[in-house]
């Protein structure tokens, strides 16, 4: 066989992935699709950065708890990445105005990224009194950091939706996700490997530079994408786009239900990392196998037939199920034990498998539900009211409860403070799911028993 049929059958193979065929179907020029994919790429590096970089990851809580911190000082770690959202809104008019995404990611997103790279020092660092000083300085850091960061969400989000037409949106980002849980099952197990066997004295510095190289990688992916502008380019004013947003009858229900939803999912969300570490016992190893191994192996299997779920069925009755099943699966930690890793397998691997379709519609809700003109402005006051209100309230008020509860010597014992926190979380969750979840304009025909039985195993899903 000649050398240029060869090239020609192996093109033609490339030609039908996955991707392509998403491509083909939306009619996507050359220009565009190299964008998305250098989105995705982007995504990758991110979603790699962000298993170590956080206020709520393995690497974070290690490092909180060997300078001392308490249940405040972890709810505010994880907190503060969401009070920082409030940015989002003057970035939000900024990018409004200039539509210059690009350059805002390649400096003040890289320079969030970058500022990761300091952390590792820390521990390095003498004359602190017990790690107070310490503790302060990694909370200045993360709330730096997360300032900075603020931009970036409402750069890249509107940057993709501009991209990437609204019917391949589901498929594209359930493909994307699958790639992604790939990506952190692999990265998840080197990270905890290190953190188990590399000396105390360095393995913290060793792990943040590379969570912030990681970062950086995001950023400059984005670099290589095209700056596509919207078609419809017109000057916001703040507070008219807030009132339009607040009148917004379907935006309006998607902010009060997922604020809702975020608040209770961090009430006792922030906590279990802790306390699978402090109270249970377990290991970095055993935190990331039967945590991120076992939700990435479960994203992998069933976010395809999410997407594909979504594109044909909808956003509201995939965020039902999707909701019905992650506000149930915290049960299981009421069933732990010290050693056993049981109930964050279960939490982790079935837990998954829901709150990744419920994800992916509250992402598609938002697209759909903002106008282009004006979408990275929704999309700030979206992210400002569900992160302020939602996140960093409900982990706060975790922290104040357990504290509270420590104090006042109750729920000790098996069904400790932390299990009853779990159990009013669930039940919460699980009220405001049935009562809040939304109904879209645009949602095709189609009930919970179709999007079950199209997440089912014997259904074959293509692209």
């Amino acid at each position: 066989m000649k050398l240029a049929d060869i090239r020609r059958r192996f093109s033609k193979k490339k030609g039908h992935g996955p991707l392509n065929m998403l491509y083909d179907e939306a009619h996507l020029d050359k220009p565009v699709r190299n964008g998305l994919n250098c989105m995705m790429a982007g995504n990758m590096f991110g979603t790699l950065h962000g298993i170590i970089c956080g206020g709520g990851t393995a690497a974070m809580v290690g490092l909180a708890g060997a300078l001392g911190a308490g249940d405040m000082e972890f709810g505010l770690l994880v907190a503060l990445p969401q009070i920082a959202a409030l940015l989002q809104l003057p970035f939000s008019m900024l990018v409004n105005k200039t539509q210059k995404r690009k350059i805002y990611l390649l400096t003040i997103g890289l320079f969030s990224r970058l500022l990761w790279m300091l952390f590792g020092l820390l521990p390095l660092l003498g004359g602190m009194d017990e790690g107070k000083m310490k503790l302060y300085t990694l909370i200045t850091l993360l709330g730096i950091s997360s300032c900075c960061g603020a931009v970036i969400n409402v750069c890249w989000f509107p940057w993709f939706s501009d991209m990437a037409p609204i019917r391949i949106r589901g498929r594209w980002l359930s493909f994307r996700d699958s790639i992604l849980a790939v990506g952190s099952l692999l990265f998840g197990l080197l990270v905890a490997y290190m953190l188990d066997v590399l000396p105390v004295d360095s393995k913290y510095l060793v792990i943040f530079l590379i969570g912030g190289a990681l970062g950086a990688m995001d950023m400059i992916c984005f670099g290589f994408a095209p700056e596509v502008k919207p078609t419809a380019n017109k000057k916001i004013q703040m507070g008219k786009t807030m009132v339009e947003a607040l009148k917004n009858k379907p935006f309006r229900q998607l902010v009060i239900m997922w604020t809702a939803w975020c608040f209770t999912a961090n009430l006792s969300g922030a906590y279990l990392t802790p306390y699978a570490m402090n109270t249970m016992g377990l290991t970095f190893m055993q935190i990331t196998v039967f945590g991120t191994v076992a939700s990435s192996i479960a994203t992998v299997i069933i976010v395809p037939r999410w997407g594909r779920a979504l594109d044909q069925f909808g956003s509201r009755n995939v965020m039902l199920l999707g909701c019905i099943g992650a506000s149930l699966t915290p049960l299981f930690y009421l069933i732990s034990t010290p050693g056993n890793v049981l109930p964050t397998l279960l939490h982790n691997l079935v837990g998954a498998t829901f709150w990744c379709g419920s994800n992916l519609a509250a992402n598609s809700m938002q697209l759909s539900t903002s106008p282009d003109e004006s979408r990275p402005t929704y999309i700030a006051i979206f992210s400002c009211i569900t992160a302020m209100a939602g996140a960093a309230l409900g982990t706060m008020c975790g922290g104040w409860l357990l504290e509270w509860w420590n104090g006042a010597h109750i729920f000790e014992g098996f069904f400790d403070r932390y299990k009853m926190l779990i159990l009013l979380s669930v039940v919460l969750r699980f009220g405001f799911t049935m009562l809040l979840v939304p109904r879209m304009p645009k949602d095709q025909e189609g009930t919970l028993k179709d999007v079950a039985h199209m997440l089912l195993p014997a259904r074959r899903i293509r692209y």
